[in-house]
């Protein structure tokens, strides 16, 4: 069987005090590991040099989407203590959610400001289905954010290992967020200031799509072989004039693996709208995406796959170590690669 099939290829070790648990201020003064595949150099340097390696042919696409405030406590009517992560809709008035805490169907967890969540389904995968209430009436998913603004925690990834606080409202969101509904951020785009932004956007023609990102964002790949791996969905959509851009021969960089994932499953289906669920690995390598911005990602986790679908497993693991040597900051709030 091929080496790249294994999950456990894809493993690596991360020495403690690896994982960035605060941003860098200002925040373009993230390292930044440059690989050029056609000259297979390595490049170290900062990401307010970014532009410097950008090809000038070129189009760069982002991900909009805003982070939610998706973690709540509340209790039981027993007056336990729980802990709720919205995920996502499912429809109209039924969420996708995750519980900390024993609940069967039929349970109400009841929040500040008069919100109460109905346990409708339990999933084998340990997710929860619920319904809204506020004040005695279901609510939209509109209405949802606007109360979980008010009476909810952003939802810092596990592995950061402390509780949110006020800086991580601007820290744990990009500057051209948009559209609420993520779980997580798209971490290649916090590293912009908005002076490089500026920059970027007057030497290159930009575009957005949306992917809300979800909680099984972090979810590791706990099967043998990565292509048994249940694909997590989430809802995307792509502007018609994003669309036109990628249907012509234009080269294109991805600033981060939800860009990446939305971009090539569009190549795919043709879809500019609906629940994106491709998982891009060495058996199934890009077809549309020339470039890649990206941070360092959890070992065994579908985001390094995908890492290795430009790359090669090998290569990815070799820069991976490349940059611990180099004293990298990984995951969420830790530095970034930029595949050319």
């Amino acid at each position: 069987m091929s080496s790249e099939l294994l999950t456990k290829n894809y493993d690596y070790e991360l020495p403690e005090g690896f994982i960035a648990t605060i941003p860098i201020h200002p925040r373009d003064h993230a390292k930044l590991l440059v690989y050029d595949r056609k000259t297979d150099r390595v490049t170290h340097t900062t990401f307010k040099h970014l532009l410097d390696f950008i090809p000038k042919e070129c189009d760069i696409f982002l991900n909009d989407t805003r982070v939610i405030k998706a973690r709540i406590f509340g209790k039981k009517e027993s007056g336990g203590k729980v802990e709720l992560l919205f995920n996502k809709p499912l429809d109209a008035q039924h969420y996708l959610v995750l519980i900390r805490g024993k609940v069967k169907v039929g349970t109400e967890l009841f929040f500040d400001n008069d919100l109460i969540a109905t346990v409708s389904q339990l999933n084998e995968d340990g997710s929860r289905e619920v319904t809204f209430t506020h004040k005695s009436k279901e609510i939209r998913f509109e209405e949802l954010v606007l109360i979980l603004d008010e009476i909810g925690h952003i939802p810092l990834p596990p592995y950061m290992q402390r509780e949110d606080n006020e800086d991580d409202e601007t820290d744990y969101q990009t500057l051209f967020a948009k559209n609420a509904g993520a779980v997580a951020a798209p971490t290649a785009s916090l590293h912009f200031t908005p002076e490089l932004f500026a920059q970027m956007e007057q030497r290159y023609s930009t575009h957005k799509v949306t992917l809300h990102v979800g909680a099984g964002t972090f979810k590791p790949v706990e099967v043998e072989k990565i292509l048994e791996h249940p694909m997590h969905s989430e809802y995307f959509h792509i502007p018609q004039e994003a669309a036109q851009v990628l249907d012509s021969s234009q080269p294109i960089l991805a600033i981060g693996t939800t860009v990446t994932r939305t971009v090539e499953y569009y190549i795919r289906t043709g879809k500019t709208q609906g629940e994106c669920d491709l998982f891009l690995n060495p058996h199934n390598l890009p077809k549309r995406v020339t470039h890649l911005l990206t941070n360092f990602h959890l070992p065994k986790s579908t985001l390094i796959m995908l890492v290795s679908a430009f790359i090669g497993r090998e290569k990815t693991l070799q820069l991976y170590n490349e940059a611990i040597e180099n004293k990298y900051r990984f995951f969420s709030y830790g530095d970034a690669m930029l595949i050319l």
